[in-house]
């Protein structure tokens, strides 16, 4: 396991780079598998972003927080990826053991059982067509994503609208 800092528009000094990896030790010790870790770190419009990824027992965890400042936010990102890895191992206990009981908490606005409810359902034609139609058809349609079938790749990909206002672009592929 190795962490990679990088910074976008800012200079990472040795001291924000340590700051980093002593935060990112707390999560590491959770797992008995982890990958490369990522930290970016990055200033746009005046506000501190800080983004972590990290690959561990065969899932991504990733979270992005902004603050005026960066240390902030660094804090803010890896109390995220706790909560994320604490939901994780908590659906794990639930589905191993039935009888798992949680330590009781306040009560949270949604409550979450740990089972996924599908409220609506909606079948579709997949129509042949490149990315630049497909973002327009997203476009015109104002969501936030569109499934399209791409003659040229042979399959269905999907273009969503990233935070920055910018586009990316998901190609599935079978293992």
């Amino acid at each position: 396991m190795s962490i990679h800092v990088k910074g976008r528009n800012v200079e990472v000094t040795p001291a924000m780079k340590d700051y980093v990896e002593k935060k990112i030790a707390k999560i590491t010790k959770q797992f008995k598998a982890v990958g490369d870790i990522t930290a970016v770190l990055k200033i746009e419009h005046g506000y501190h972003i800080a983004e972590i990824t990290v690959p561990a027992s065969g899932i991504l965890l990733r979270a992005q927080e902004s603050t005026k400042d960066m240390y902030s936010s660094i804090d803010l990102v890896v109390e995220k990826i706790e909560r994320q890895i604490h939901k994780y191992k908590t659906r794990l206990m639930k589905r191993k053991y039935a009888n798992f009981a949680e330590a009781p908490a306040p009560a949270p606005a949604v409550e979450d059982d740990g089972e996924f409810e599908i409220i609506k359902s909606k079948k579709f034609t997949l129509r042949p067509m490149n990315v630049e139609e497909a973002i327009l058809q997203m476009n015109l349609l104002n969501h936030d994503f569109f499934v399209f079938y791409d003659a040229e790749l042979d399959g269905v990909n999907v273009v969503y609208r990233r935070k920055d206002g910018k586009y990316g672009l998901l190609s599935p592929e079978l293992k």
